[in-house]
């Protein structure tokens, strides 16, 4: 018997003549791999104690359905029985029945091919076994029994984008990956420097693309908001063309549907996975100004694409395909390699399917982090006698977020910050905090000697020994040590997103494991702990500063060199962690896993006040770190950091700043700019970039400044034949005008240029000229000659 192995693609379940397939398309060495897997039944859970009434339901229903008592429990102790049906139709009608009538179901919202994969504890790699058929570009594999593997595969994959007018008719489709290069273009055939393959029609075009997926046969798709742009557009033309798009692998068709909740679209594909470069980056916590890919590439790549305003863009596009076929080529085809430079320069696929393979989660899953605590939790807890509780939104209580501690404002020599090293984390180990372990533990008594509980906050407690939470983050966390160590940095980002992760998962109510006292067990014990920090910090004679979840900012009351400060900042984490080691030993009889680490000296630190008040703000600050070239200030929260600020704001800052924090005289500085600004010299630095979240007609009350200049755009671009741009949500650039906002790129008025000064200038210079003896509006207004 062959053990083959393979990368699981895509997964899916279906009723076939009364009984269910599971279709799972793997990526193998030999090529891609179809599994069908036979015969699965889909199963539910129920109270025992209602078999009698459901026997009664299923006999008047007449569906072939199965209960079997089993040795499992509800969280509430209750026995239960599982309820086997023959399809997957048939349970779900099963299941809303009986809910219609009140009783308890359990686990139905569990998805039969996920189900199958997570209770054989199958993480993306697959060992399988079958009987094989050489199909035409794949192996079809029936008789299969599956397990858990340890395979990482090397997956082909194409970059896709297309052309259009602003009507969505089709001009063209670039598709770039190492297979092939080409864009597909309707036109008669003419010299280029790109590779053309050219179709008469929008219909011969499509063609020509499904034809192209049968020829090189890549495992990824990837684009720039490729899923609700470039695929929902090509499945509106199919349709208009009267075509199904057969791009999926064995000659399936993809499928396009829309949620009826968010308009989001979502495609599936059979053996091919979509991966969207916008999604994927946000899920690998990556933050952009703009999501555009011209601007994600030029901060990313340091290069772009170029043609930069939205009509422009269009009607340059226009006029290309219309004159200049090849130039247009050459654009497409440009916004294809854009997107595979930026998935090889952040290592997004690598990420991805490490991802997967530590937690089960599909390649293109977005976001995930619920469905990836189920998939390792669920089939440990079924094995220790439970099965999992229902989402109970109703009894959602909050628990309290991270510790923020008050600032003392003031600007500072020499500051420390010691962070505890993944606290949440840390704390899920120490305390051994778990779902299953809540449940167990509160059966325990307080004080009983053999195996007394653990105690939480809000009513929780511990068991010792019956738990999986702690165990599953020690593993994730040795992994990530040596990913570090490896120097992996797609897998140690992957494993530090998911384990930060648990914390939030256990205290989101879109979590079946949700339960106040888990999470609040986790965050007051931060609380507590930050607090007792604080106070050995205070100890040894230091001024602790600001607090913020899990770092402590520490003055240490005057100017010391970097090695200095390294020695005491060495000095005071050893003292807290052997005291925290000591204190959990003889308190709770617990192995510390808590760990402080000494992260940053800055030469120069700005704790600011809130604006306009005299209390110290929360998590805004910079400082100034590093030695010699090195150095460099270090903006959080405050103009610099944020994207919703001019860039004269940004570059003031930057440029006052560094004056201040090397001991300079700011005045000069602040004046000139001043003036420079009145003169008109920084325009083009005046630009506000808002995202207008809501749509544009759902703004009634309160109309902002953004809002205003989205809608006079739109106005404009009506009267000229234009598309609508701001209708749907995006991203408006603005100035703000003596008549008000007003659109970038519509521009009438003159700039209000006292508006920059007042609200821009004066904010940012407000926050730290006071701390050197200054005032913003002295150094600012007109100075007064003497006669």
């Amino acid at each position: 018997m062959t053990i083959n192995q393979g990368f699981l693609l895509t997964r899916q379940a279906r009723d076939v003549s009364g009984t269910t397939n599971i279709d799972l398309w793997l990526a193998t060495e030999q090529g891609p791999a179809q599994l069908i897997i036979e015969g699965e039944k889909p199963v539910f859970f129920v109270l025992q104690q209602d078999t009698a009434l459901i026997e009664e339901q299923i006999a008047n229903m007449a569906i072939p359905a199965e209960l079997k008592p089993l040795p499992l429990h509800s969280f509430d102790s209750e026995p239960l029985a599982a309820c086997y049906c023959a399809t997957v139709k048939d349970a779900q009608a099963l299941s809303q029945a009986l809910k219609l009538q009140e009783l308890l179901v359990l686990e139905d919202d569990i998805r039969l091919a996920d189900r199958y994969l997570m209770e054989r504890f199958i993480k993306g790699s697959v060992e399988f076994t079958g009987t094989g058929q050489s199909r035409n570009g794949y192996q079809r594999i029936t008789n299969v029994k599956c397990r858990q593997g340890d395979y990482t595969p090397q997956l082909k994959v194409v970059s896709l984008d297309i052309e259009c007018s602003e009507k969505g008719i089709l001009y063209s489709i670039g598709l770039d990956s190492p297979l092939d290069s080409r864009v597909i273009m309707i036109g008669e055939p003419q010299p280029a420097e790109t590779s053309i393959e050219w179709v008469k029609d929008e219909r011969e075009l499509l063609l020509a693309m499904v034809n192209w997926f049968k020829l090189f046969d890549p495992d990824v798709i990837i684009g720039w908001n490729v899923i609700d742009f470039d695929f929902r557009l090509l499945h509106k033309r199919a349709e208009w063309n009267k075509l199904k798009l057969y791009i999926g692998r064995g000659n399936q068709a993809s499928y396009f549907r829309t949620s009826n909740t968010t308009q989001q679209g979502f495609i599936s594909i059979p053996g091919r996975v979509v991966m969207d470069g916008i999604d994927t980056l946000k899920t690998a916590t990556y933050h952009f100004r703009s999501w555009s890919l011209e601007s994600v590439s030029q901060e990313l790549l340091g290069e772009g694409k170029q043609i930069h305003n939205v009509h422009d863009r269009m009607d340059e596009i226009n006029q290309m395909f219309k004159n200049d076929k090849p130039s247009l080529a050459k654009y497409n085809l440009q916004d294809c390699v854009l997107v595979n430079k930026i998935f090889a320069h952040t290592h997004l696929l690598e990420f991805a399917i490490e991802r997967s393979r530590l937690t089960g989660v599909e390649l293109d899953r977005v976001g995930g982090s619920v469905a990836a605590f189920t998939n390792l939790y669920l089939p440990q807890i079924h094995r220790a006698g439970y099965v999992a509780p229902n989402l109970h939104p109703e009894n959602w209580i909050a628990s309290p977020g991270g510790y923020v501690m008050d600032s003392i404002p003031n600007l500072y020599d020499s500051v420390l910050v010691l962070d505890f090293k993944s606290l949440y984390p840390s704390i899920i180990r120490s305390f051994l905090i778990d779902p299953m372990g809540l449940i167990e533990g509160l059966k325990l008594e307080i004080g009983k000697a053999d195996n007394q509980a653990v105690p939480g906050f809000r009513g929780g407690q511990f068991d010792r020994r019956k738990h999986f939470l702690p165990k599953m983050i020690e593993d994730l966390w040795a992994a990530r040590d040596v990913a570090k160590k490896n120097n992996e940095k797609a897998f140690s980002q992957a494993i530090k997103i998911i384990m930060n992760s648990f914390y939030g998962v256990l205290g989101s109510s879109g979590c079946r494991f949700f339960d106040t006292r888990l999470a609040s067990s986790i965050t007051m014990r931060g609380h507590e702990i930050m607090k007792q920090t604080k106070r050995l910090i205070e100890d040894k004679g230091y001024q602790v500063i600001y607090g913020d979840t899990d770092s402590t900012f520490v003055s240490l009351n005057g100017q010391f060199s970097q090695q200095e400060a390294d020695k005491v900042g060495n000095q005071l984490v050893e003292h807290i962690n052997q005291w925290w080691t000591q204190h959990l030993k003889q308190e709770y009889n617990l192995t510390s896993i808590l760990e402080l680490e000494y992260e940053t000296h800055y030469r120069k630190f700005l704790m600011p006040t809130i604006r306009g008040q005299e209390t110290g703000s929360k998590k805004r600050y910079a400082g100034l770190i590093g030695e010699g070239e090195q150095k460099r200030i270090v903006f959080k929260g405050l103009e610099s950091a944020r994207t919703d600020w001019t860039p004269l704001a940004q570059r003031f800052q930057s440029n006052l700043y560094s004056m201040v924090f090397h001991d300079q005289d700011p005045s000069e500085y602040v004046r000139d700019t001043v003036e420079r600004t009145l003169a008109g010299e920084f325009d083009d630095e005046l630009v506000y970039q808002k995202r207008l979240r809501r749509k544009l007609h759902e703004y009634q009350k309160n109309i902002p400044p953004q809002v205003r200049a989205a809608r006079m755009a739109d106005e404009i671009n009506a009267q000229l034949g234009r598309p609508l741009q701001y209708q749907s949500k995006g991203r408006i650039e603005y100035l703000i005008t003596v008549s008000g906002p007003e659109p970038k790129e519509y521009l009438k008025s003159t700039i209000d240029y006292q508006h920059y000064i007042d609200k821009q200038l004066k904010p940012v210079a407000e926050a730290i000229l006071p701390f050197i003896g200054l005032d913003f509006t002295s150094l600012s207004e007109p100075q007064l000659g003497l006669f």
